[in-house]
């Protein structure tokens, strides 16, 4: 069973990517909040700061296969006056991709090294890279797994 400690740390590291209070009206301090949230949809300047946070998601269409949004479409909803919800999948999709990105920079010492590794192929995934997996739930478990086996030292 998971550390209940950890957990809140894995959410509060994942929230404060999301842009915190800052993009969000209440605070995420465990999982049920977490999933009130996501079931409610994440605010648009929550995923705005992500990719401002992350450089990687600006590039190409990997906001797109990551998230399931197109870079273009959020900056449209930037200049909403109201902000938009994301859909409860997209919403999913960058917690998700928040949480792994924020796991991997703890196994990997930096957010630029656990950039650098969700781009490059992996041998433990068939040479895929763990980014483009990220869009199934099938793609996540097996990053996720992967991350695991990194960071107890069994890489393939």
């Amino acid at each position: 069973m998971a550390d209940p400690a950890l957990i809140e740390q894995d959410i509060a590291r994942t929230y404060a990517l999301l842009g915190g209070r800052a993009t969000m009206t209440r605070p995420v301090r465990n999982s049920l909040e977490a999933h009130d949230l996501l079931l409610n949809g994440l605010p648009s300047p929550a995923l705005l700061h992500l990719t401002k946070e992350v450089g990687m998601l600006s590039r190409g269409s990997l906001l797109d296969k990551a998230i399931g949004i197109s870079l273009r479409t959020l900056q449209r909803r930037k200049k909403d006056a109201e902000p938009a919800l994301l859909s409860v999948d997209q919403s999913n999709r960058a917690w998700k991709f928040a949480e792994i990105l924020g796991r991997a920079s703890d196994i990997f010492g930096s957010r630029a090294e656990a950039e650098a590794w969700l781009e490059r192929p992996a041998i433990g995934l068939d040479q895929r890279r763990p980014v483009d997996l990220l869009a199934t739930s099938v793609g996540v478990e097996a990053v996720e797994h992967y991350l695991t086996r990194i960071e107890y030292g069994v890489h393939t």
